[in-house]
């Protein structure tokens, strides 16, 4: 971990958990285990500094991190980590030909709505490619929710979030015709699996 860890304060006053320690660490057993059966080429939606696309390179997989911050594609840049300074929104190459998406860490809820997001990651995704998240346990509330980062007495801008559930995926998942082929706990976190037929 490098410098003092941000918070994500919601407008109501929740703070959400940005795993923060996670950001600069290699990936840890869980993470090892899902790379390990995800189809290359890998996408890593909201990549940060780049630690799983560096992990993957690392090993001679092929992958490809975006992120709309400079910050965190100049870290993934230095850390030999291919890396593009882009939203999941936007043009980005080999649409519709990669084996998995992933979303890590929280970003499910990149734009603030799930079901916007898995229609995309399903659209970039070949047939039979994967898309694969980690979501909140189940049970957890599920919606979109305004929050900003706060570190060292400042904030900034506020923007558009949201939580998925466990077991409010697989409605998300069916509306982007997405199939669920799993949902696992490991070390503590929740991951789901899900295929373009």
């Amino acid at each position: 971990m490098t410098g003092a860890a941000p918070t994500a304060v919601t407008d109501a006053g929740e703070v959400l958990d940005l795993a923060y320690h996670r950001w600069w660490a290699p990936p840890d057993a869980a993470e090892r285990s899902l790379l390990a059966r995800m189809a290359d080429p890998v996408l890593d939606v909201g990549c940060g500094p780049g630690r799983i696309v560096a992990a993957l390179a690392g090993a001679g997989r092929p992958a490809l991190g975006v992120d709309p911050s400079p910050g965190a594609v100049d870290a993934a840049t230095r850390r030999r980590a291919p890396a593009l300074r882009r939203s999941v929104f936007d043009p980005l190459p080999g649409e519709g030909r990669w084996g998995s998406v992933l979303l890590l860490d929280g970003n499910v809820g990149i734009g603030g709505d799930p079901g916007a997001l898995f229609r995309r990651c399903a659209a970039l995704v070949r047939t039979g490619g994967q898309v694969v998240a980690e979501v909140a346990a189940p049970g957890t509330p599920s919606g979109p929710v305004t929050v900003r980062l706060e570190l060292g007495g400042r904030a900034g801008a506020w923007f558009p979030w949201a939580r998925l559930a466990a077991d409010a995926v697989g409605t998300v998942a069916a509306a982007a015709d997405l199939a669920v082929t799993g949902v696992e706990a490991e070390g503590g976190r929740w991951f789901v699996w899900t295929v373009r037929p």
